[in-house]
């Protein structure tokens, strides 16, 4: 219903980039540079900068973006209003999810979300927290669900569920047979840990720091950018790590990793993030309510 060629400008303008905006969009580079030619010819004037191959928005581009913010938004509103009134529940909603969020929670919840309301196109970012929250403040995305606590006061921060975090070692490791593992027992083999931005690494990182009691130095051998390549590693003996017990459930069946309780315990909480004015949106309240009652239905698989 929005002029396309407005949308198109108004992706390549958020992001930068044609190659970028082409991939979220789903068209060929050719086709969004057409659109946006498109435009500044109805303008008759430069919506882009392009030197040394990188853009950036001219005078008349930052207007025409601004203006474009504020009629995606009003449209927006007008789709949701309308649903409201005639009871639908439709639309696209676009949330994004840290990496162990997407890979081992989001699945299922979001089928089933789909199943109930078949009308709604949901879109999925993924990113480490530092990233979803930069895009929930940047309002490219209406809803996160991050895994380590949101310094910002100005959004909204609602906690969805604890997550249990443990030791993960090879089988016939030294330490395999034990109960518990305390920082002391941590700091005598290698570790494995995610890249700078993850939500884990922050939380562990933290913990780490008010565990240590001034000891030794916590032997950081791999910093690696998934669940999965930390696990990988782990399972072949090049160190150990902590994750999350949502993560290990095939590999503890399986036998290839072995999970250990930390002393003290480890958790930390799940949590929706989103800007205060997007709670009004429809598609949105269903999802959280969705979530919430998946939630509280499956908590049993969330424990040990």
């Amino acid at each position: 219903m929005a002029d396309r060629r407005l949308q198109v400008f108004h992706t390549v303008a958020r992001l930068l980039s044609f190659t970028k905006a082409a991939e979220s969009l789903h068209m060929t580079q050719p086709a969004v540079t057409f659109q946006v030619r498109q435009l500044e010819e109805y303008f008759d004037t430069r919506l882009f900068d392009r030197t040394h191959n990188r853009i950036s928005l001219t005078d008349a581009g930052s207007l025409v973006y601004r203006y474009a913010d504020r009629i995606f938004e009003l449209y927006n509103e007008m789709e949701h209003a309308v649903q409201d009134m005639t009871g639908g529940v439709g639309g696209s909603l676009t949330i994004g999810a840290s990496t162990t969020i997407a890979d081992y929670m989001l699945p299922s919840l979001l089928g089933d979300f789909k199943d109930k309301y078949p009308e709604v196109n949901i879109n999925l970012k993924v990113s480490n927290t530092e990233g979803i929250v930069s895009m929930v403040e940047n309002n490219t995305i209406d809803l996160g669900i991050v895994e380590a606590p949101v310094g910002n006061k100005n959004l909204v921060v609602e906690v969805c569920r604890p997550d249990q975090l443990v030791a993960i070692v090879p089988p016939g490791h030294p330490e395999a047979e034990k109960e518990s593992l305390t920082y002391s027992d941590l700091v005598k083999y290698p570790f494995i840990c995610r890249e700078e931005g993850s939500g884990t690494r922050e939380v562990i990182e933290e913990y780490l720091r008010e565990t240590s009691d001034g000891g030794d130095v916590l032997n950081t051998s791999m910093e690696l950018g998934s669940p999965e390549a930390v696990k990988g590693a782990v399972e072949a003996g090049m160190g150990i790590s902590i994750v999350s017990r949502a993560t290990i459930q095939k590999e503890a069946k399986l036998g290839t990793l072995v999970a250990i309780h930390l002393n003290p315990e480890l958790e930390r909480p799940f949590s929706f993030v989103h800007q205060k004015q997007k709670f009004r949106v429809r598609v949105m309240e269903e999802l959280l309510e969705f979530a919430r009652g998946y939630i509280k239905e499956h908590e049993n698989d969330y424990q040990e």
